[in-house]
């Protein structure tokens, strides 16, 4: 019997017996080859084995068969102080990795692990894992700081390292080879990778500088390395600007053909002062049946941005406008997006209208959509309407007088909306947003509140009506298109969430396995007003899904919307871009099968390619405003502040000012007591003195330190000793604690708790998770992976619905 066969025969054996151990004796004995001859060519099969890995020996000399471990494929999510995630399935629990099993993998490469333990939810604890394989590294180039090489002892063929910012990248130093730029000290570049950590230097990358951007010191850098850091594309090629440029600045006589002739209707653009690029009008009238007529009228920008032309490439590749403190970074260049494509007053402009006819319940009782030609009656701004309709300043109604009436009428169909909004189980949160003000030089002067008043939220309703209008025609008709969704919250959360109330008291209506938005609604309105309103609200939005682009119609949870899409914004979204291509294309080809197949493909890489750029950018504009309200709080050390607790974690609390900047509090600077952590409660409470710290709580605070490049913000107790007392300990079973010298129990690890950057999926695979703390296995919160990350992500969710 040759080898191969041995190991044949050999292989059915182990494998009729998978978990049983065998001794060459007992091989030999199988398979009738005793004698002294035969028994060496088993020997030399059993070595063939556990050479190819198929059978494994132990200490004590017997063969078993090798057990298949699970290898699965996801992403890696770097935490800076070693360990880290892997996301295989959205919808599942991530791995965690060790920081001994991480293979040097960076954040966002993609690999392989192998399943070494299972999770168990009951406790928070997620399966574990080991990296084995990097299928495809994410980073290929970094940005940053040159530093000259002449004050560190670098091998040769090294001229310079690189300053790093990204805190995804703390625990790695990068050299610059001999082989391409000699930028000077003091300047910023970009440097592509050409070697990436390995087992013999695993926290060591090489590069080539490949563009110096400039110095470090120029006005805007700052930005621009956010910019770089995201890969957020921002400067458009060539044959953009050539096909932008040949497009004409005005509506064509061929242009207006098959449109439907607006341009008699008096209707009005509605934004903020500072808006360029206005691509929605608005316009209402009481009908004769007492119900409203509603018309809104989007630019029609896919009409100029055609499929298969670089304009399209570079709006998708984009796949929205990032708006980074005092610039935006356009989706389609200003010739359009400022220009042709810009609902600008007096002139005549192609677009895509929704037209509803709504009855004094809010109820869409008829509509139709269609390619029209309008020309905006007025450019209104946010500030002029609210004076209208709430102040009635007499100056400004007798400036737009022939208006008044129109804008008295939307207010009306505003509430009717609000009203059915509300009457269906739509959840609304308070979210305060802030603009920070910067100087010619780009250093922030002032954090100003938007005010969101009637006019604001007027338009608000109007668009998320013909949003809701497009998504039900066409889910109606049961053709391929592109939905906005927000799927209802995962059971787990669920229960996590009632357990929540349910120590504190609160009463869940309804029936906990069918979850409704009216439910969540109501819970909300049960703590209105009270102490625990802030606690409740944040735990609901901790409890939510993230909302993307999806080809499927699953309905939108936070609005309590059956069908929802994303009409309104094309000159900013390419998913609103597509929608209008896809309207174009049914209206002009029908919605047979045939014309069917021609998107029915293309929309998942579309959908998720769009939620993907929708998630770069939020962690683009989440981090330079977290640079920006650190460095407007740089010069203010020393001072005190009012401000309210917003998240609580086992080493400390977040808080937030009025403006809006938010800070820690670490644990290491509440001296007067031992504090524990409450998860279910979200509370920090003393063991002695039951002092209580919780979400929404009142408290004075002293800035203490502030890092602007880690966007750091330290705060301590400026009153310490007056939180409130509680009885939460009480019955709860505490380990010992045996008190230390300066406080050392605390085990001060606030450094490396606070580095990492945004868990942002952002994000890095902008992680804008729901999930609190990612680290089960450590019973503890990275600053930027725990609860204020999660926190701050699901309000920028709430915001962009």
């Amino acid at each position: 019997m040759n080898k191969e066969k041995i190991i044949e025969k050999l292989t059915e054996f182990f494998e009729a017996e998978p978990t049983k151990k065998f001794s060459v004796e007992d091989m030999v004995q199988k398979l009738g080859m005793e004698s002294a001859g035969q028994f060496k060519f088993v020997v030399q099969a059993l070595t063939q084995m556990e050479h190819d890995k198929k059978v494994v020996l132990d200490n004590e000399g017997n063969f078993s068969l090798v057990q298949d471990t699970e290898k699965l494929a996801g992403i890696f999510h770097a935490n800076d102080r070693g360990y880290g995630f892997v996301t295989v399935d959205p919808e599942e629990p991530d791995y965690f990795i060790n920081p001994t099993a991480t293979l040097s993998a960076l954040n966002g490469d993609e690999v392989r692990i192998e399943k070494i333990g299972d999770g168990d939810p009951s406790v928070n604890k997620r399966p574990e894992g080991k990296i084995v394989e990097i299928l495809n590294h994410s980073l290929t180039q970094v940005v940053g700081e040159f530093k000259s090489a002449e004050d560190e002892n670098l091998p040769a063929g090294i001229i310079g390292t690189v300053h790093l910012k990204d805190k995804k990248l703390s625990n790695f130093r990068f050299l610059v080879e001999d082989k391409g730029l000699h930028p000077v000290p003091g300047e910023v570049i970009l440097a592509d990778i050409s070697a990436y950590p390995g087992p013999a230097l695993p926290n060591l990358l090489k590069g080539v500088a490949v563009k110096i951007l400039g110095n470090v010191n120029d006005p805007g850098m700052d930005i621009l390395q956010v910019v770089y850091e995201h890969d957020i594309p921002h400067e458009f090629p060539d044959d953009v600007m050539a096909q932008a440029e040949s497009i004409p600045d005005h509506v064509t006589e061929t242009e207006k053909e098959g449109r439907v002739d607006l341009t008699d209707q008096p209707l009005v653009t509605i934004d903020s002062i500072e808006s360029k690029d206005l691509d929605d009008a608005v316009n209402v009238w009481k009908l004769d049946n007492g119900n409203y007529h509603l018309g809104v009228h989007i630019a029609d920008v896919s009409h100029y941005v055609v499929p298969g032309t670089p304009l399209d490439r570079e709006a998708f590749d984009r796949g929205t406008s990032v708006y980074l403190t005092d610039r935006v970074i356009p989706m389609l260049p200003p010739k359009l997006s400022n220009g042709i494509c810009s609902l600008n007053p007096h002139v005549e402009r192609c677009a895509m209208s929704c037209e509803m006819e709504i009855d004094p319940e809010g109820n869409v009782v008829n509509h139709r959509i269609f390619p029209s030609l309008i020309k905006s009656t007025e450019r209104m701004t946010y500030i002029a309407i609210n004076k209208i309709v709430e102040s009635d300043d007499q100056k400004t109604k007798e400036r737009y007088a022939d208006l008044v009436p129109m804008f008295e009428d939307m207010a009306e169909l505003h509430k009717i909306l609000l009203k059915m909004r509300k009457r269906r189980g739509a959840i609304e949160f308070d979210d305060t947003e802030a603009k920070i003000i910067v100087d010619e030089q780009g250093h922030p002067t002032d954090i100003q509140l938007r005010e969101r008043g009637t006019s604001e939220r007027m338009v608000e309703s109007f668009m998320l009506a013909a949003n809701e209008t497009v998504a039900a025609h066409f889910h109606k008709l049961k053709v391929p298109f592109v939905y906005r969704i927000h799927e209802s919250p995962k059971p787990e959360k669920v229960e996590s969430f009632f357990e929540t109330l349910g120590i504190l008291g609160i009463e869940v209506p309804g029936k906990k396995t069918d979850i409704k938005p009216k439910m969540m609604q109501t819970i909300l309105k049960k703590v209105a007003g009270k102490p625990e309103e802030s606690m409740v609200s944040t735990m609901l939005l901790r409890s939510m899904q993230q909302a993307k682009y999806s080809p499927q119609p699953l309905g939108h949870f936070g609005i309590a919307a059956t069908d929802y899409t994303h009409f309104t914004s094309p000159i900013r979204r390419y998913p609103d871009l597509m929608v209008h291509r896809l309207i174009h294309f049914y209206s002009e080809n029908g919605t047979g099968e045939d014309a069917q197949e021609k998107y029915v493909d293309q929309l998942d890489e579309i959908t998720t390619h769009s939620s993907d750029a929708e998630r770069r950018g939020i962690s683009a504009e989440r981090d330079t405003d977290s640079m920006k309200k650190a460095e407007f709080m740089s010069d203010r050390v020393g001072e005190e502040f009012d401000a309210v607790v917003s998240s609580v974690t086992k080493f400390g609390m977040f808080i937030a000012l009025p403006n809006t900047v938010e800070g820690l509090i670490h644990i290491s600077q509440i001296h007067d007591d031992y504090y524990e952590y409450l998860e279910k409660q979200m509370a920090l409470v003393g063991r002695r003195t039951k002092q209580t710290y919780r979400i929404g709580q009142p408290v004075k605070v002293k800035l203490i330190n502030v890092n602007v490049e880690q966007k750091e913000i330290d705060f301590t107790l400026a009153d310490p000793g007056h939180a409130p007392k509680t009885d939460l300990l009480d019955g709860v079973e505490l380990p010992d604690r045996r008190p230390k010298r300066n406080n050392d129990h605390r085990f001060d690890h606030k450094r490396s708790q606070r580095k990492g950057n945004n868990n942002h999926r952002p994000n890095s695979k902008n992680r804008h998770s729901n999930n609190g703390s990612r680290n089960a296995n450590h019973n503890h919160k990275s600053r930027q992976g725990g609860s204020r990350q999660n926190f701050k992500g699901n309000k920028q969710q709430n915001k962009n619905r």
